[in-house]
């Protein structure tokens, strides 16, 4: 048969796995920076620098881990491993360069961007509507130029590797143009297109399936190109592989609502969300014994190589986090993890081992083959593995035992009824946990740094190798499949078909728990009290969110009787109805605020955001000065009207006009308030604090009036 010569370009995969490395130690700083910070608040700088504050670097750290350490390395893993399993180059050079400088910009502009405070207050999706339509454009061009390097391929099946990144790709897309659907206020602003309990919804469809579709399924890809390489070994079983495909993309777009337990989501998109979390057990797990069961025979090798010790404790963490998400989906258990930092933990687990470590393991096997030579020193790698799992046990155990210990402070009553313990006490108690927690983020990207050296010195001393040349037949336009073929070969050489069956598998799931919740009008019952918020609260709204305080702070308060007793009653699915986007939250730092507004005076919260350790001197809530001396930008008030009115709020025709009167009213009424309970406040009705107190002293009430009502 006649062979062809071409080319493997490894100019994109270096450029990829450099900025990998660069911004995995970026992102991986600033988490120390902000575990530190809530250690020593005295950290966050609020007072000189207030992009800095744990509310806006967080959601920086978050993107900057999952999009661009995590994100690069699955490109890495893609631009080396594809064309090699197809034995082509990759389609177009000119879309490869795209992708690769088109990414990088997007990081560049969300970590700016949200620095500035221009966010969605959406976990994971915080990034405002310019750069998700160039997030869609730059993912449209990475589907092209993978689609047209399958279709000029030479090799007939696409390998099990192949289909994970194929179903990430579509399925990405999918959740992407979803939960991005907003409704833009200016350049910069935007307002999501969903309100309440169905934004709840359509944000952990998105959440826990970019999770599963970003984080685990192209790095799965990843596993079953570079972890049989680095052991020489085939994988361990075919038709295995097959069921954890097929069964983990069908199961897994179902489980989002398992971050919703005990919330006001009905309760059968609650029940589905469990049921599917539990089965999500099977699949994972066969995944994982896939990859263990691939190094069958080449222990002797694991204990001296340390790209393999990288890969058995990435593919054991994910086994480990994927037992405990579907445990963490058990509503009893859930009542003690959800708002605690066993999520955080949980999370870490995935992202620190599974992704970090695998990260890792391809980064030392595959440098040292773009340049030609051996990897600089083994021993430095080694350490930099024994490290790496100190640090990962140093964050992780310390979050447990901080969540363990808080849920049972939280929960104890005094024999006469009352709450035991307030809030403060218990933040008093997890505080030195955050600092070990900290200590062991250090540690972890200590590891990281001597990678760098290791990595650096490595490249050194070869020669890079731009291009490899490779041979390989033809793809002869008639087959004929092998006579003990199973019936998924006919799949496997089907691209189009694959891709097809891939978004099928993943759209009943959403589309069975995303209809119903939108159709179905008796699933979101309405409340008459509830209604829109003020001009001024819609200002203050934005500026919570813009600082970050739903980093901390949920507005979800569940049927629990310690909740109940220490925030008030527990929330109704009526009374989100005009929030867009939802604040519930995903993590209590601070106390709960669902039922804030009225609970403490004005003067309280002018003071509270001045200087927090004034009103409690426990607190580790950063001051927030800055508020105190910008202005209200009343300019946008009429455009955030307007746009609310356009996605069903119910202000006046042509409000707009007049809705910049209402807001200087009523923060008039505000500053004479806290003018005359405190005669030391000087402040002008014209800035930010006066709207945000406007916000906070509304949160809430709404429901409380319906009670009054109803008496």
């Amino acid at each position: 048969m006649n062979q062809e010569k071409f080319f493997y370009d490894n100019k994109i995969p270096k450029a990829f796995a450099i900025a990998c490395i660069f911004w995995g130690v970026v992102g991986m700083l600033l988490g120390v920076i902000a575990a530190f910070q809530l250690a020593f608040p005295i950290l966050n700088f609020s007072d000189y620098f207030p992009y800095l504050a744990f509310g806006r670097l967080r959601p920086v750290h978050t993107n900057a881990v999952i999009f661009a350490f995590v994100g690069n390395g699955i490109f890495t893993g893609v631009y080396y491993a594809v064309p090699r399993l197809l034995k082509t180059p990759m389609w177009n050079k000119a879309l490869s360069l795209i992708h690769f400088w088109g990414w990088q910009f997007i990081i560049v502009c969300a970590a700016v961007t949200l620095l500035l405070g221009f966010t969605t207050g959406k976990e994971y999706a915080e990034l405002e509507w310019p750069i998700d339509i160039l997030i869609t454009l730059v993912w449209v061009v990475f589907g092209i130029n993978l689609f047209g390097t399958i279709f000029t391929r030479r090799e007939r099946h696409l390998y099990v590797a192949i289909w994970f990144f194929i179903a990430s790709w579509v399925t990405v897309a999918m959740l992407h143009i979803v939960n991005s659907f907003e409704f833009p206020v200016s350049f910069m602003k935007s307002y999501s297109w969903y309100a309440g309990v169905q934004d709840a919804l359509v944000q952990w469809w998105y959440g826990h399936n970019a999770v599963a579709f970003f984080l685990t399924t192209p790095y799965l890809g990843l596993m079953y190109y570079f972890l049989p390489k680095a052991a020489d070994r085939p994988v361990y079983s075919y038709r295995l592989s097959i069921v954890h495909f097929w069964s983990l993309i069908f199961l897994y777009i179902w489980a989002g609502p398992h971050h919703l337990l005990y919330t006001a989501l009905p309760d059968w998109a609650q029940s589905l969300g469990t049921a599917f979390s539990i089965m999500l057990i099977l699949p994972s797990w066969g995944g994982m014994l896939n990859g263990l069961f691939t190094l069958r025979g080449a222990w002797d090798k694991v204990r001296e190589d340390p790209v393999l010790k990288f890969f058995v404790v990435a593919v054991t963490c994910y086994g480990m986090s994927t037992f405990e998400g579907p445990m963490l989906s058990l509503k009893n258990v859930n009542a003690i993890s959800h708002y605690s930092d066993w999520t955080v933990a949980h999370v870490h687990i995935g992202a620190l081992g599974w992704n970090g470590f695998l990260t890792f393991g391809m980064m030392y096997w595959l440098i040292p083959r773009l340049f030609d030579t051996k990897l600089y020193s083994k021993k430095l790698a080694s350490a930099h593995f024994w490290i790496g799992t100190l640090g990962i046990m140093l964050y992780a155990i310390p979050m447990y035992w901080s969540a363990f210990r808080s849920y049972f402070m939280m929960k104890a009553f005094t024999p006469e009824g009352q709450l035991q313990y307030k809030f403060i006490d218990i933040v008093q108690t997890v505080v030195p946990f955050y600092t070990i927690r900290a200590i062991g983020g250090t540690i972890f990207l200590i590891g990281v740094f001597i990678m760098v050296y290791n990595l650096i010195k490595t490249a050194k001393a070869g020669k890079f190798l731009a291009s490899e040349e490779a041979n390989a037949p033809v793809l002869a336009k008639e087959y004929v499949a092998p006579a003990n073929s199973i019936w998924h070969s006919l799949i496997e050489r089907r691209p189009l078909l694959l891709l097809v069956l891939s978004l099928i598998m993943v759209g009943i799931g959403g589309l069975v728990e995303l209809v119903p919740t939108f159709l179905v009008k008796s699933n979101i019952p309405t409340i008459a009290s509830v209604k829109p918020y003020t001009p001024l609260e819609l200002q203050g709204r934005d500026i919570y969110i813009r600082e970050g305080c739903y980093n901390c702070h949920s507005q979800m308060i569940r049927p629990f009787r310690y909740e109940v007793a220490r925030y008030g009653e527990y929330s109704k699915a009526g009374e989100f109805v005009y929030d867009h986007p939802f604040q519930w939250g995903s993590k209590r730092t601070g106390p709960d605020l669902a039922r804030i507004g009225g609970k403490y005076n004005n003067v309280w919260h002018f003071n509270h955001m001045l200087s927090p350790s004034s009103m409690e001197s426990a607190t580790i809530m950063p001051s927030y000065p800055s508020l105190y001396e910008n202005t209200i930008d009343k300019a946008s008030t009429n455009s955030k009207i307007h746009v609310m009115r356009k996605m069903g709020v119910p202000y006046p025709e042509g409000y707009e006009a007049i809705a910049n009167q209402d807001l200087e009213k009523q923060a008039n009424e505000i500053v004479t308030d806290l003018v005359s309970t405190d005669k030391h406040i000087k402040i002008s009705s014209d800035k930010e604090i006066i709207a945000l107190i406007a916000y906070l002293q509304r949160v809430g009430r709404d429901i409380k009036l319906e009670e009054k009502t109803n008496k």
